[in-house]
């Protein structure tokens, strides 16, 4: 039986809207001894990147700087009252979320929630939503959004806790998504998503990346498939680095490749 990760992109993609429809009556979770939080300041760039590096979400620096560019990009000059970090005892920031919005609504959106991998099951991930939200409170907004994904199915179940629901679109669209992490959780808020068999949790040619990096890497730390110029790339970090190799070359079959 596969060992799931925390992230873990052997899962079938499906992307998720999450909604809060208040802020009120938000759960309080203090921070461990030793570790507190700071808002963004100039520079802080780069340890944002390695941050979500770490957890899984980037390859490499050039993704952690396609993804800012993308969402904060001409918007950092707001990042001070918006981006939060967690440094660790030795004052090594650890964690971030932000506490953002988009143009299209007025609801407030929570983004990049990320725990470096090596500090996960530290007791921070509650602390850090907890004070997002209140950020967003403290800046007007009266409810909240959080995009995310059946990837990502221990944050969908920490968004659960908070009082996050699927939005009714998204719940339609996704609902096969809702059914994987229904099947993961067991979460009460899921009640209405069927679970699936496990069997059907996988998405099968990631399954088989993933099988044949690990041969090649025992010390494999992340991947992900990328199309360029029509050809199907497998990207992956190690502990000795970046490398991609095409996706038929890797499995010994180029068909379908």
């Amino acid at each position: 039986m596969d060992t799931i990760d925390t992230f873990d992109n052997r899962l079938k993609y499906y992307h998720f809207l999450l909604c809060r429809d208040n802020l009120d009556n938000l759960p309080d979770y203090p921070l461990p001894a030793g570790y507190r939080f700071v808002f963004y300041r100039d520079g802080d760039k780069k340890d944002w990147i390695e941050i979500e590096k770490s957890a899984g979400e980037f390859i490499d620096e050039a993704g952690g700087l396609a993804a800012w560019q993308h969402y904060y990009g001409g918007r950092e000059h707001l990042l001070g009252e918006r981006m939060l970090f967690i440094t660790g005892p030795d004052g090594r920031k650890i964690a971030t979320a932000t506490a953002f919005f988009d143009d299209s609504d007025s609801a407030g959106w929570l983004h990049w929630v990320s725990v470096r991998r090596d500090c996960q099951g530290a007791g921070l991930s509650r602390p850090l939503i907890a004070k997002a939200l209140r950020v967003l409170r403290g800046l007007g907004y009266r409810d909240a959004k959080i995009p995310t994904q059946t990837t990502s199915w221990v944050a969908v179940k920490l968004y659960l806790d908070f009082g996050f629901r699927p939005e009714a679109e998204n719940a339609l669209k996704s609902r096969e998504g809702y059914r994987i992490v229904r099947t993961l959780t067991n979460h009460p808020a899921l009640r209405d998503f069927p679970p699936l068999p496990r069997e059907a949790l996988w998405d099968p040619l990631m399954r088989r990346v993933h099988a044949a990096l690990l041969s090649r890497c025992p010390d494999l730390e992340a991947f992900c498939l990328q199309e360029k110029d029509g050809l199907r790339l497998v990207r992956y970090r190690t502990g000795s680095g970046c490398f991609s190799t095409p996706c038929g070359e890797l499995l010994g079959n180029e068909q379908g490749f």
